[in-house]
């Protein structure tokens, strides 16, 4: 009985694995296509081959059989065409995942946009931040401002000044230096976002949908702070919580390992003076930012 299982399973392992790994490749497809345009035409294409394959078979209809069984050779291609922007943003996150980065932020930037962040936040200045990492972003750069400063505290309050001509749209981040002000980023289009995000945080989840940039969103109407990487948003960070969070997104220093649910969850602290973050406060959808 013993042998007889060694050898079904012997000759049997290869299929079993086949099984799980497409088990995956099909669930972690179908998470990232969820909610995107492109998910109602890859059902919609799943449902037309599905039914003529169906119909064909049973009816043992030999024309359509053929023409299904013709198309099909042709369908890869026409995926990669018609899904062509999800699946460059796909390779772009996983060429952007940690384990493939080469790009690592000087400590001394993190913690100087730590700061300013914070300030940002006390002050209840809106802001959109893009640190630029392997893929670049120049295009983007060049719908802004050039700046092409080093990066201080100072400035960035500068910018982000209500009154500033600078303080619509985003700054971008390179090499430790200010390359850009007022840019426009791409607004994320994707349909299971919360309604109640503005249009700075869906400029922040964009140029990461398009990119392995890292977007910090101030709101100006709460003061709350988020970060958007890998094309999802965090919200409702303290200056504390997000010094931490931010260090370990750029620094690499314990990826991951921190729930960002749990840093995320500490805002519900009450505030020490009137003048600190509310970010618990539900934001307006028209958050002003001309993107």
């Amino acid at each position: 009985m013993i042998d007889q299982l060694i050898h079904l399973w012997a000759r049997g392992w290869r299929s079993a694995f086949e099984i799980i790994l497409l088990s995956v490749a099909i669930y972690y497809g179908y998470l990232y296509f969820r909610g995107t345009r492109g998910a109602k035409v890859l059902t919609g294409l799943a449902i037309v081959f599905l039914t003529l394959t169906l119909i064909s078979t049973l009816l043992n209809l030999v024309v359509i059989g053929w023409i299904v069984r013709s198309f099909s050779v042709f369908l890869a291609v026409a995926l990669v065409v018609i899904f062509q922007p999800e699946l460059r943003r796909g390779l772009a996150a996983l060429g952007g995942h940690p384990i493939f980065s080469l790009t690592s932020e000087k400590r001394e930037t993190v913690h100087a946009l730590a700061e300013a962040v914070t300030q940002l936040a006390n002050k209840q200045f809106g802001a959109l931040i893009a640190l630029e990492r392997d893929t670049s972003i120049r295009v983007y750069e060049e719908t802004g401002v050039t700046i092409d400063g080093d990066f201080s505290v100072e400035l960035i309050l500068s910018i982000f000044h209500p009154k500033s001509a600078l303080h619509d749209g985003g700054v971008i981040i390179r090499n430790g230096r200010v390359a850009a002000a007022a840019c426009i980023f791409p607004v994320s289009q994707r349909e299971t976002l919360d309604r109640s995000l503005g249009l700075r945080h869906r400029a922040g989840l964009g140029i990461t949908e398009e990119s392995d940039a890292v977007a910090v969103v101030v709101s100006e109407e709460t003061g709350g702070i988020s970060i958007c990487h890998r094309r999802r948003i965090e919200r409702n960070f303290t200056p504390e919580t997000f010094r931490q969070r931010i260090s370990e997104i750029l620094l690499h220093t314990n990826y991951e390992e921190t729930d960002p649910d749990k840093l995320a969850r500490e805002v519900d602290l009450p505030p020490a003076r009137d003048n600190t973050l509310v970010p618990d406060q539900k934001e307006r959808s028209d958050d002003a930012l001309a993107v």
